[in-house]
């Protein structure tokens, strides 16, 4: 399926409206976003690359 296509369905899927004029805003933002995807998805993973269980937030240092 092609970026277009797929833009067109997930639009319709969601009801969303994309107008003319923002269409190819759109088109080219989706994929760049593609591109970035294909990047990540193309670093090789082992086993051992498991995600961390738990997440811990840490604030920021305050600025001097």
């Amino acid at each position: 399926m092609s970026h277009e296509a797929y833009v067109d369905a997930a639009a319709a899927t969601l009801g969303l409206k994309i107008a003319a004029e923002q269409r190819k805003g759109v088109l080219m933002f989706f994929g760049l976003a593609a591109s970035m995807a294909a990047l990540v998805e193309s670093f090789p993973l082992t086993p051992a690359d498991e995600p961390g269980n738990v997440f811990t937030p840490v604030s920021p240092e305050p600025e001097p």
